[in-house]
């Protein structure tokens, strides 16, 4: 009998997937680059402060970054070698970013660290590991994960939900994690229902990735009955499964409230790559400075999932990757619904890149816009049940400060209503600039 798939109710589209270009290949591990640009503002919050030196000797895992108040995670070097310059960089979302360019010394030998057993650890000792990590949201904005796992007492927190959907097209880093890594993933869940002090998870994964559900359904069987509380749930292809309030709606019917936060409705979300960086921090006792990233596109010589060092710059990933092709004519990082084009080569993959898509002319639609012609397909389309044809409308009306009353500061701008307008509007460009004309009046 074939398997419910679960979904939630309003909106959604299904965009093309183009996941085959990397979904087969397994994780590469990148050769160390020369140099690394460490930025020091890669989260939800303020910039980290330096904490070297011009010319200091740094070793692979040390601190080298700390958040002195207010929310935000530590960064730590990703190679051993010296501070060549502390400086300001091209941050790929902010523009620019403090940071700590490191000249590798190609004679250091890799850390070997030795697991420990968490279970010996109290929950603060767990949760003091993944703060010192400096782990934050890998699949999204960058939230530091020990405040997300440090719920106010009243939010009576029961389920703990790791997101494998992966839902944006091309992308492929977390199936790719799903298939290569599955025991640390559940481990790293248990940490997490550990810290929380519940016992009850979902991991959710998309349908188009079922070899990823059934190896994590014989992970968890193989450990044996203790981990029966983890379930694995298949969910329907469409976008924008992996979305936390959608993916809390698919998994357990409850619907965050407007404005509301998840555990508002008594669960906590994490991605399946933090939760990997959770098992590495607290067994391995090992900092967030890798991470795997899908480089994809028909723009790029050879598309690849590649685990490369925080700080590497995107141009030499495309070096050894054998260069771009000549009918190159975009560059996002991320995905191609969510993501930012990007100038040039010269940004560096911070904590949060999930990936880098080279795009040519018949990848991307640049075909130019016009007026409403009132359709309503995005409205259909858009899984908060906002208006997204109004607020544009009002854009181009000068009234931008007069969007909230259609929902503006509810969208998550996951870009549904830009994908089936035939009018081509620039729908989710005219919803940011709304937010940003309403917060300034």
């Amino acid at each position: 009998m074939s398997e419910t798939l679960l979904t939630f109710p309003k909106g959604g589209i299904h965009p093309p997937e183009y996941k085959d270009l990397t979904d087969h290949l397994p994780i590469e591990d990148m050769p160390l680059p020369e140099e690394v640009e460490i930025l020091l503002h890669q989260h939800f919050g303020a910039p980290c402060t330096p904490l070297v030196k011009k010319k200091a000797e740094v070793s692979e895992g040390d601190l080298i970054g700390r958040v002195e108040a207010g929310l935000g995670a530590n960064v730590h070097a990703s190679v051993t070698g010296v501070v060549k310059e502390i400086g300001l960089s091209a941050h790929p979302v902010t523009v620019h970013s403090p940071s700590i360019i490191i000249k590798r010394d190609p004679e250091a030998e890799p850390p070997s660290p030795t697991p420990v057993d968490w279970r010996s650890l109290s929950r603060d000792e767990l949760l003091n590991r993944v703060k010192d990590a400096g782990i934050v949201g890998i699949g999204g904005a960058g939230f530091p994960t020990h405040v997300k796992l440090s719920p106010p007492p009243e939010a009576k927190v029961d389920t703990l939900i790791i997101n494998g959907a992966e839902c944006e097209p091309y992308l492929t880093t977390d199936h790719r994690l799903m298939l290569e890594h599955p025991k640390e993933i559940l481990e790293g869940a248990k940490i997490i229902l550990a810290i929380l002090g519940i016992d009850t998870c979902h991991i959710g994964v998309e349908a188009n990735k079922m070899d990823a559900v059934e190896t994590l359904r014989k992970a968890a069987a193989a450990q044996g009955a203790e981990d029966s509380r983890i379930s694995i749930d298949a969910l329907k292809v469409k976008y924008p499964q992996g979305s936390e309030k959608q993916l809390i709606e698919s998994i357990t019917g409850r619907r965050v409230p407007a404005f509301g936060l998840p555990f508002d409705v008594g669960t906590i979300v994490q991605n399946v790559g933090t939760t990997k960086a959770v098992y590495d921090a607290v067994v391995l006792n090992k900092p967030l400075y890798e991470k795997v990233i899908t480089i994809s596109g028909k723009g790029i010589q050879r598309p690849a999932n590649l685990r490369v060092r925080i700080g590497t710059r995107l141009k030499d990933i495309v070096d050894y990757l054998g260069g771009t092709t000549s009918e190159l004519s975009k560059v996002v990082v991320g995905g191609p619904m969510m993501g930012f084009a990007i100038p040039n080569l010269e940004v560096p993959v911070t904590k949060t890149t999930s990936g880098v898509l080279f795009l040519t002319g018949e990848e991307i639609d640049d075909r130019s816009y016009s007026n409403c012609i009132r359709c309503g397909w995005c409205l259909d389309a858009c899984p908060m049940g906002l208006a997204p044809n109004e607020i544009g409308i009002y854009v181009e009306a000068g009234r931008a400060a007069d969007t909230a009353h259609f929902g503006v500061f509810e969208c998550f701008e996951c870009g549904c209503c830009a994908f089936v307008c035939p009018a081509k509007r620039p729908l989710v460009q005219f919803i940011r600039l709304a937010k940003m004309k309403a917060r300034k009046d």
